[in-house]
């Protein structure tokens, strides 16, 4: 078994534009991952941090990542061929499994739709084993919509429900919090929810899911921001006797409102 606190070194194969601020880069060699599981990235001199895997398999491995600080400001200032450590996978990934012949709904805000990316993917090649399929993908602005070059291949898989808090010039769609749109999927009779964004989003996409009648433990969060080593070290990420790298990211919603001490992506869900 090769050491956890190791990094593999690994090759940036491509680098792909995916707004302003978020590049995806495919890193070589791949992993054999779940959807939903997550590295640990190292920029030689500058650090470490978590990011989920956005796609890839076992030949490479695609990682979309906003630049947000000194690892990955970094990050985005290299250049196709140059060398980073990988680490992991780890977590527990998304419960595929269990939304085999089910409704699925599928929310995201901004770079949260990197780690569901996966389980789009897996929706696309395995569509015949589920019913109905949507997502709701929101972000501040159209040109910060992340994968826009993929929505019309998903579009053959699922409806997809687009809006944006800040219109921009030739944007004809929704306006407005991702929240507005839950209200467009009362019709789902058995729906499992794969969710993740900013924290504010999935307090009250999860609070108006819930008044619609969506059952808190068919409701799965990723609470990957809680995370720092990966590896349930540095203690970081401990909430009530668990580890979110560890016994996480994800989790269903009903489990997560029982920490004593609770992430802030569910305080207040059900006040």
């Amino acid at each position: 078994m090769s050491n956890p606190y190791i990094p593999s070194i690994a090759k940036i194969m491509d680098i792909i534009d995916e707004t302003p601020d978020t590049k995806t880069f495919v890193i070589e060699p791949g992993l054999s991952f779940k959807p939903g599981q997550f590295v640990e990235l190292t920029v030689f001199g500058y650090g470490e941090a978590p990011f989920s895997i956005s796609g890839g398999n076992e030949d490479s491995i695609e990682l979309s990542i906003r630049a947000v600080g000194n690892v990955t400001r970094k990050l985005h200032a290299m250049k196709i061929g140059e060398h980073i450590g990988i680490r992991g996978p780890f977590g527990n990934g998304w419960p595929l499994e269990k939304a085999e012949g089910r409704d699925l709904l599928i929310v995201a805000g901004g770079i949260g739709l990197a780690p569901l990316k996966p389980v789009i993917e897996w929706v696309c090649k395995n569509r015949s084993k589920l019913n109905e399929v949507t997502l709701i993908y929101g972000a501040r602005k159209p040109s910060l919509l992340l994968f826009k070059r993929m929505f019309e291949e998903w579009k053959k898989c699922m409806n997809i429900l687009l809006t944006v808090d800040e219109p921009e010039e030739g944007w004809k769609g929704e306006v407005g919090v991702v929240t507005k749109l839950c209200g467009k999927v009362k019709e789902f009779s058995d729906a499992l929810t794969f969710m993740c964004g900013p924290p504010v989003m999935m307090k009250y996409a999860s609070k108006t899911l819930i008044d619609l009648g969506f059952s808190p433990d068919d409701l799965y969060l990723s609470l990957e921001r809680n995370m720092r080593c990966g590896i349930g070290i540095c203690g970081h990420c401990a909430v009530s006797g668990m580890y979110v790298c560890k016994d996480g990211p994800i989790f269903p919603l009903d489990e997560a409102l029982k920490f004593i001490e609770k992430p802030h992506e569910v305080q207040g869900v059900l006040d």
